[in-house]
């Protein structure tokens, strides 16, 4: 679950990263007010799930509150590479250092390598700018082992690879002592200040926050979860999550629909290679019953740009004669008017495909190899169109 960016703050300063005063707008008149009250000048920052808020105008400088109120007023409601901004952080604005007319904006993260199955640090004095652009011989890293935990010693480490300089290694160090503590306690995924910036009198600020929690974690911090923004949803997602099935929209037209998040990802590759695009990735998960699948086809099918549905399940946990009925009582229920190809493979598949032959449901038809389904719901789709 990603957070806003002042709700990552919120939890910085819960664990004592130093960040700006701040506080949220949904208004220009609440941005003024805000304003007022911070009793500076301020920057009023668009809050939206993506990132691009700068350059698609999404974050603008205020000398003063009624700036602050046009600001605000510009900015809600902007489309921000598709999310609207709803509301916005009106926060102190803060003097950044100079070092030979270079602004001292460090770069700090802390992430999951599953690779090497472990908290992966990442320090570099070339903040502000994408993590991608900078070189990779200028990036230190940090892997910790979770067995052994975080010590001192490692964001030392970590700073004085990084070239952080001398006098303020003490206060980075700190700071990434509490990110390490709030990623593990809060059970992060991503946690990411850029830029981590130095003021003129030399303190280390969290300028910008990236907080992203495991959903999977989310029944242990119920705070956390109520941070969430149902409304920022499209209509898919949010039906997808109140639902609790997984499913990440995409741009296709070729609605799918499988068990397990690697056969899923493997479905999209062979729907791609074999001409399509995905519309979704939707995983009903291990043990799916009728229901769950009558549920997983109204979240598919709430899409409008779905022209055809591959059902690909591997029945291990999940039994291909229940997933058969959930098909069948997914049409009984649903008014469903595009194609769809079915394929089965595992515990109790002849008997799902027995069960779909008898039914002979209409725009159903079945493929033995997940090649094969994907070219012929390609097919399907390209002819829909």
């Amino acid at each position: 679950m990603d957070l806003y960016e002042y709700q990552g703050k919120q939890l910085f300063s819960r664990f004592g990263i130093p960040v700006s005063d701040g506080e949220i707008a949904e208004t220009p008149e609440e941005a003024r007010a805000a304003a007022e009250r911070i009793g500076a000048a301020v920057m009023v920052k668009a809050q939206v799930y993506t990132g691009g808020r700068g350059k698609a105008g999404g974050v603008k400088p205020a000398a003063d509150p009624d700036e602050a109120e046009a600001r605000a007023r510009d900015i809600l409601g902007l489309d921000i590479n598709g999310h609207i901004a709803k509301r916005v952080w009106i926060e102190r604005r803060s003097d950044i250092a100079e070092v030979n007319g270079s602004k001292k904006e460090y770069y700090f993260s802390i992430t999951f390598d599953r690779g090497a199955k472990k908290p992966l640090l990442m320090l570099t004095t070339q903040g502000g700018i994408e993590i991608e652009d900078v070189p990779h011989d200028r990036i230190a890293t940090l892997h910790v082992d979770p067995l052994g935990g975080f010590q001192a010693f490692h964001a030392r480490k970590l700073c004085y690879d990084a070239g952080i300089p001398a006098a303020e290694i003490r206060q980075a160090s700190d700071i990434v002592t509490r990110a390490y503590r709030a990623f593990v306690e809060t059970d992060a995924m991503l946690i990411e200040i850029n830029p981590l910036i130095v003021t003129p009198e030399g303190e280390l600020r969290a300028l910008d926050s990236k907080y992203t929690v495991d959903d999977n974690a989310l029944f242990k911090h119920p705070d956390i979860a109520d941070m969430f923004d149902k409304d920022a949803l499209g209509d898919e997602e949010r039906l997808a999550h109140e639902s609790k099935v997984t499913y990440v929209k995409l741009d296709g037209t070729v609605g799918i629909l499988g068990n397990g998040a690697g056969l899923v990802m493997s479905t999209l590759d062979v729907v791609a290679e074999a001409g399509g695009t995905p519309a979704n990735f939707l995983d009903v998960g291990g043990g799916a019953d009728a229901d769950k699948i009558v549920t997983a086809m109204e979240v598919l099918l709430s899409d409008p740009n779905v022209r055809a549905v591959l059902f690909n399940v591997f029945g291990g946990i999940t039994r291909c004669d229940e997933v058969a009925r959930g098909v069948i009582t997914a049409l009984e229920r649903l008014d469903v008017r595009v194609p769809m190809v079915v394929r089965l493979d595992g515990t109790n598949d002849v008997e799902g495909r027995r069960i779909l032959v008898e039914a002979a449901p209409p725009n159903v038809c079945m493929e033995e190899t997940m090649l094969g389904a994907a070219k012929r719901v390609v097919e399907l789709a390209q002819a829909g169109v």
